[in-house]
């Protein structure tokens, strides 16, 4: 295990500029991702249908913001029931549909199920304030991402060399997160503490959230990211300009596999085979101990017209078919260090991560 730098010593707020959520009171903006870089518009969510509707359609993304939206839909949620409902566990019985629904808006993020399941503990211990607790326990779940994050951000950092190069797979950032970002938090810490000298980020098709997202988002600090294609990603490491790759995490296992963007996983044996470390980061709640290997990991299939159409129109023949996994599963024996806010893990198997689970 690692301590972490001083946090309070880096310039947090110089890097910390996007919120992709926001709470008004009555409503859940949510920046619409699809739209970046060229528009930043907030879509307003007034119920939880339109939350689960807005996950599933990738206006928000990433696994903490999805976590933190659907703690938000759950009040939205509440505010629809009748002021009769005065009992938390009537509430409760009436609110689970609508938590249903936001549950199976994304199936591989583990953050989704572990947001609503601190919803769900609220209601079972709340008393005739139960909307209120719902809406503390929403914002103390956004308020504990960001600081966790920015631990995360300190604690990656302190791994990397002074100018280190490194290289990032989709998009981990605020965009991601309620802010300052998992993977990318390293990175803006490693480049805020001198460590990072160089950054490059792939264009992670067919989304394209590294050229639309994680570039825009580090132009806006004044980070100049470099852009690769995906499939150029092995011939960067021989070029010994990168040390490390990193990335963030949508499930990490009990043995310590991990779930994230599809392309992460070839990305990892090429780093094996370059001796480009791999460190992957993402908050305690993307641990999921009841999952003993990526083998127990369902993951998400999009619809292929995805991969058979850009900006609408068709670029393939009639005729073609296409396949659309979202994740892909990176096995432990090719990451070196699981960062989390409680720690770094190096090495991660079954044994370390049960140490580190019970720690």
């Amino acid at each position: 295990m690692h301590t972490a730098p001083d946090a309070t010593a880096l310039d947090f707020d110089r890097y910390d500029r996007v919120r992709p959520l926001r709470w008004t009171g009555q409503a859940l903006e949510l920046l619409d991702q699809r739209r970046l870089p060229f528009a930043v518009d907030y879509l307003a969510c007034t119920d939880s249908d339109a939350v689960a509707a807005a996950i599933r359609d990738l206006i928000v993304r990433g696994a903490p913001a999805i976590g933190i939206a659907a703690a938000w839909g759950v009040v939205l949620a509440a505010r629809a029931l009748p002021a009769s409902v005065t009992q938390a566990a009537e509430a409760a019985s009436r609110l689970e549909p609508a938590l249903q629904r936001l549950d199976a808006a994304r199936p591989t993020a583990v953050n989704l199920r572990w947001a609503l399941a601190r919803m769900r503990r609220v209601l079972a211990t709340a008393g005739a304030d139960w909307r209120a607790a719902l809406e503390r326990e929403a914002e103390a779940i956004a308020r504990e991402d960001l600081a966790a994050n920015r631990r995360m951000g300190a604690l990656g950092a302190a791994l990397i060399a002074p100018g280190s190069g490194v290289l990032t797979h989709c998009n981990t950032g605020s965009l991601a997160t309620a802010g300052f970002g998992t993977a990318l938090g390293v990175i803006r810490a490693g480049v805020a503490a001198g460590r990072i000298a160089r950054v490059f980020a792939t264009e992670t098709r067919p989304w394209n959230q590294g050229a639309r997202l994680t570039a825009w988002e580090l132009a806006q600090d004044g980070i100049a990211p470099t852009l690769i294609a995906d499939s150029a990603g092995a011939h960067l490491m021989r070029s010994g300009r990168v040390q490390w790759l990193v990335v963030g995490a949508d499930r990490i296992c009990a043995n310590g596999d991990t779930a994230n963007k599809i392309g992460t996983y070839p990305l990892a044996i090429a780093a094996r085979h370059h001796g480009v470390k791999v460190m992957v980061v993402a908050p305690s709640s993307t641990v999921d101990m009841a999952t003993a290997s990526g083998d127990g990991i369902e993951i998400e299939e999009r619809d292929p017209g995805e991969l058979l159409r850009f900006r609408g129109e068709r670029v393939v023949a009639d005729g073609v078919q296409a396949w659309n996994p979202v994740f892909d599963v990176t096995p432990h024996a090719l990451i070196d260090a699981i960062v989390t806010e409680r720690g770094v893990l190096e090495r991660p198997d079954a044994a370390r991560m049960q140490a580190f689970a019970a720690g």
